[in-house]
């Protein structure tokens, strides 16, 4: 039985990352389904420890997110920003600050993967027909949204279950991880701004771009998304449980006379969650017949602490790259005591926000933000490749792993 676990757990995560098996159209939600469902049928998991081991608090914050920002995407908020700043673009270096900034600080709030889907294709058809290169933008997007989203518990959904799962605190969360986030998004700019200084003009035509269809801005409706947003930093604030302070502001916004609740309900990535749920039981497969346990006692039989702030960096960075930062933060997370709450406990779930929201910059595979931006950019012939983001994701990501090491050492043994 142990044998048929490792070989469940290490295709599906082989599958995933490499995001496909040959000769099937499964993706890496897929996999992770067809993972989930063979530690029941092979009897690894009941069917009750398999539901059991879904972390629904998690999973219920997500959804409650999800319908807000599904709100803020029916109200035509992303559009409506991302056209107010295209007004930087007769000076596209200032443009692409502010173009980071604003993701960044959406992300943080909004979520990266949201702020990615609904940016790419109004900055994209906006730059090409104002003649410049989308490339550094779109890149710039795509990094500064998951830089962003390390400073909140709400930025993304590994931190998500890192602040569920390690019960933090979400004040305390924002200031441990805001400073290092700060200064990661300023090295990414000068980065980005150094790498593309000549090259931010474009080859083609702006004839060719066509404008495609894009929600049309309703103040009504987006005043109703930033009131809910103001109400629920509030409440995360307070001693309620997250998820259901999320679950209740979305429930009122279900409450609509003109949305109606298919249109809200459509907007929410069923995918993701999906997703998730596949890989809590996946994990708690291999949990059950004591894996996590065999490989941290194999890693510190080697020299290899997971504990230390400095290897469990280093080691969810590079996992996060193999496998993409969600499925990494959630094996992890199985090595880190939630109970543990003194300052080095706290210390581990705040370097594993960090790292591995920052390591999703390496490679394209590295964060769905990623993904998200390049593949609809290619809806619009423009195409970023790996080699191309490779340039800039991997000293970028070498900036923020250095600040987040530099904000350990001062953390430690200054304050």
């Amino acid at each position: 039985m142990h044998f048929l676990t490792l070989i469940i757990f290490l295709i599906t995560y082989a599958g995933v990352a490499v995001g496909g098996i040959p000769g099937l159209a499964l993706d890496r939600t897929g996999i992770a389904l067809i993972g989930a469902i063979l530690m029941v049928v092979f009897g690894i998991l009941s069917t009750k420890e398999a539901i059991l081991s879904i972390d629904i608090s998690t999973i219920l914050l997500l959804y409650g997110l999800m319908v807000l920002s599904s709100q803020f995407r029916l109200g035509g908020f992303y559009t409506w920003v991302a056209l107010r700043i295209t007004k930087f673009m007769d000076k596209p270096k200032k443009f692409l600050f502010v173009t980071m900034l604003v993701s960044a600080v959406l992300s943080a709030i909004l979520a990266n993967d949201i702020v990615c889907l609904a940016f790419t294709p109004v900055l994209t058809v906006s730059l090409l027909k104002a003649g410049l290169n989308p490339v550094p933008f779109l890149i710039g997007l795509a990094v500064s949204s998951n830089i962003g989203s390390a400073s909140t518990i709400i930025g993304n959904p590994q931190n998500m279950l890192i602040g569920q799962l390690g019960k933090l605190d979400f004040g305390h969360f924002f200031l441990w991880c805001t400073p290092p986030s700060l200064l990661s998004l300023i090295g990414a700019y000068f980065v980005i701004k150094t790498i593309y200084s000549n090259n931010f003009k474009s080859a083609v035509s702006p004839a060719i771009i066509e404008r495609r269809a894009w929600q049309s801005f309703n103040r009504h409706q987006s005043t109703k998304g930033i009131i809910a947003t103001i109400i629920l930093i509030i409440l995360f604030f307070t001693d309620i449980p997250r998820e259901i302070s999320a679950i209740s502001i979305a429930g009122l916004l279900l409450c609509s006379r003109s949305m109606h609740t298919r249109s809200i309900l459509g907007f929410v990535d069923w995918h993701l969650i999906t997703l998730f749920c596949a890989l809590f039981i996946v994990i708690k497969g291999i949990e059950v017949v004591n894996l996590p346990v065999t490989i941290v006692g194999f890693l510190e039989n080697n020299g290899i602490d997971i504990h230390n702030l400095y290897i469990l960096t280093v080691f969810s960075t590079l996992l996060s790259n193999v496998v993409s930062n969600v499925p990494a933060t959630m094996l992890i997370t199985k090595f880190l005591d939630p109970l543990n709450h003194s300052s080095a406990g706290s210390l581990q779930w705040y370097v594993l926000a960090l790292s591995s929201t920052f390591a999703g910059n390496l490679i394209t595979i590295g964060s769905i933000a990623n993904l998200i931006t390049f593949e609809q950019a290619k809806e619009y012939s423009v195409n970023i490749g790996f080699k191309e983001h490779a340039k800039v994701g991997i000293p970028v990501t070498a900036v923020s792993i250095f600040i987040t090491i530099g904000w350990i050492i001062i953390q430690r043994y200054i304050f």
